[in-house]
């Protein structure tokens, strides 16, 4: 496996953690009761999607690290009950996931994953665990993110990482997150 798409994960772990952060800030614009109220979607409100993202983060994030979490990370299926207590949690798990890929090499990619599913142990490639991950996050976020744009708050551009039209806003960003653009795409 190239070397190049080790880095290509690595970039996928860093624009998982600033797309989270974009719209866990528009969030902090609403009122509890906003960020509760039912909503459209899977998880019929900002704060149960939004907690959903972070329980699966947990579960998949454990299991990268060779932890055995399994099926208690969903056991209290909205741990963080204000945004107040949720954006500092998902930034820890999206930290732990950047650290993750930070250390990928190709061996380990094709390396396998045992995930802790309570009654069966399935054993997954790392690669394609990954694939599923970023999938998953993307896929609630854009249920979290049309959620938003029923509110008064606007929702954030959530799909141009490194567009060049939003290079002043994204080093803002980044500069908030610790990093820089060298941190994301170093070799």
């Amino acid at each position: 496996m190239p070397a190049g798409l080790v880095q290509t994960y690595r970039a996928f772990a860093h624009n998982n953690a600033w797309a989270n952060h974009r719209l866990l800030t528009a969030c902090a614009a609403l009122s509890q009761a906003e960020f509760e109220a039912a909503r459209t979607g899977f998880f019929p409100s900002l704060q149960r999607t939004l907690n959903h993202i972070h329980v699966i983060d947990l579960f998949y994030v454990d299991a990268l690290e060779g932890g055995w979490l399994g099926p208690a990370a969903w056991k209290n299926e909205v741990p963080h009950l204000s945004l107040a207590a949720l954006k500092p949690a998902q930034a820890a798990i999206d930290k732990r996931l950047i650290a993750i890929c930070d250390a990928l090499t190709p061996e380990l990619l094709d390396g396998l994953v045992r995930i802790n599913r309570d009654t069966r142990v399935q054993t997954e490639r790392r690669d394609r665990l990954l694939m599923h991950l970023f999938q998953h996050q993307i896929h609630h976020r854009g249920q979290a993110h049309a959620m938003l744009s029923a509110t008064g708050v606007a929702p954030p551009q959530l799909d141009e990482f490194f567009a060049e039209g939003e290079a002043p806003l994204r080093a803002r960003e980044f500069e908030q997150l610790g990093w820089t653009e060298d941190t994301v795409w170093k070799a």
